[in-house]
């Protein structure tokens, strides 16, 4: 049974996906992956999904606010066991509801070049390529995207 719960980044499931999450990065991105981290922290998020299936967690996500009207896409990670079932999809599809229902009328985010995984779920999810944002800007292996609800 897949259970779509919607909580904050106090949730021990969602902590333990974020380690793996984390791990992975920090394998992905090499020497990089200080800069991308310190833009990753979930100490305050609120806005936080967890997908679980048969009471396993398998998936999560969250968004926080950027500016008036649009909130960033965070934390997005499904462990390599569980990849290519759709749960990506689903909490991005949860977090485009939620946002929705918070007013909000656009998402954005980045990824990272080496993580095309990443990439293709956001093409298949109606996501297109924006010039890079904020403290993106300038770093050639940061892609951004953006959608509008």
């Amino acid at each position: 049974m897949i259970e779509v719960k919607r909580t904050n980044s106090q949730n021990e499931d969602f902590i333990q996906l974020v380690a793996a999450l984390d791990k992975d990065l920090a394998i992905r991105d090499g020497d990089e992956h200080g800069f991308y981290a310190q833009f990753n922290k979930i100490a305050n998020l609120n806005h936080v999904v967890v997908l679980y299936n048969n009471n396993i967690p398998v998936a999560c996500g969250a968004i926080k606010p950027y500016e008036s009207n649009c909130m960033e896409v965070k934390r997005i990670f499904v462990p390599e066991t569980e990849r290519g079932k759709g749960w990506a999809s689903m909490v991005l599809t949860e977090l485009e509801k939620w946002a929705f229902e918070l007013g909000t009328s656009k998402l954005i985010l980045e990824t990272g070049l080496k993580q095309p995984e990443a990439i293709a779920l956001y093409r298949k999810n109606n996501y297109t390529v924006i010039p890079n944002y904020g403290q993106y800007a300038n770093i050639e292996n940061s892609v951004c995207f953006e959608k509008n609800l």
